[in-house]
């Protein structure tokens, strides 16, 4: 079975947006990757839920939401009224990863916890049996056309290797520098969620991208 491919808005073209996410819709994509950055978590600044609600009626594909803010939890009631359909935290922003989880359970959303490059798999083990998805930051976040680091697929594999051992349910998502090389290491480790960004939107013909990352989860 294919794995889901999850194109990143950060690196569309937002002059012709509608558009772009048209072209990744009918090329088989099934969710949209929105990051949104405060300039506090990470030094970049980006949207905010005023985007995923104008994205929402243009388009039918699950809006998977990257929180990169401090205090997750003043955002999760607007990201839900939005129209996000699952909303991922990052368990280095909050000291409260728990109760933002359930938060965003509480308002009917499918929730994520996320970690970063330099946090262990140990640190979010007390939150797994309550997450719909996992989010392993394959690049430090904040800036898109950053190289894969390799290092993380062996946190893949312990995420992997802990959802079976414990009868768990989660996906497992990866994001940076996903591309045609980096992506079938990370399906082998147990990714099956796969965000894109500048593979897909910096070259031509992103339909083409997408189909391909699709065929080399199969």
């Amino acid at each position: 079975m294919a794995g889901i491919i999850a194109p990143s808005i950060l690196s569309a073209d937002v002059t012709k947006l509608g558009e772009d996410v048209a072209l990744v819709e009918k090329a088989g994509a099934k969710y949209l990757h929105v990051d949104l950055m405060d300039g506090s978590f990470v030094p970049s600044m980006a949207y905010g839920p005023a985007w995923v609600k104008q994205l929402r009626p243009q388009t039918d594909l699950f809006l998977d939401v990257h929180l990169m803010a401090v205090h997750p939890e003043n955002h999760v009631e607007a990201l839900a009224e939005a129209g996000a359909d699952l909303i991922g935290v990052h368990v280095e922003a909050t000291p409260h990863i728990h109760r933002v989880l359930q938060m965003i359970k509480a308002a009917g959303v499918k929730a994520e916890v996320v970690i970063n490059p330099g946090t262990p798999v140990s640190a979010i083990i007390p939150v797994l049996g309550m997450v719909d998805q996992v989010l392993v930051m394959t690049v430090n976040p904040g800036f898109g056309g950053q190289s894969f680091l390799p290092e993380m697929v062996e946190k893949i594999k312990e995420l992997s290797t802990y959802k079976q051992d414990n009868g768990l349910d989660y996906d497992i998502e990866v994001d940076g520098g996903i591309n045609d090389k980096t992506i079938a290491l990370t399906a082998a480790a147990g990714a099956n969620v796969f965000v894109a960004g500048s593979y897909v939107y910096d070259k031509k013909d992103p339909a083409a991208k997408v189909a391909k990352l699709l065929d080399l989860t199969k």
